[in-house]
């Protein structure tokens, strides 16, 4: 009973240090928090845009080289074949 009535005292005792210390409002801080939202939203939406820009050129750049190279790579199978060098 005792170790209860510690923690009941000790969880009011947070409650009033929490409300007496509290920095801002309840709903200074949702708006706050919207507003952060928000900006977070727009700047990950810049950041997709570009990501996807930069994926796009990097599947570019392996598909010239896979073609570059496949045609080395036939190139070399076939003069190997035919025995010229």
């Amino acid at each position: 009973m005792k170790v209860f009535l510690v923690f009941l005292a000790g969880f009011a005792l947070g409650v009033a240090a929490g409300l007496i210390l509290a920095p801002q409002s309840g709903e200074a801080t949702r708006a706050q928090l919207s507003e952060q939202g928000i900006m977070l939203r727009d700047r990950s939406s810049g950041l997709t845009g570009e990501i996807r820009a930069r994926a796009t050129n990097a599947m570019a750049q392996g598909r010239d080289m896979y073609a570059r190279t496949k045609g080395e790579l036939t190139e070399t199978y076939t003069q190997a074949k035919t025995g010229h060098e």
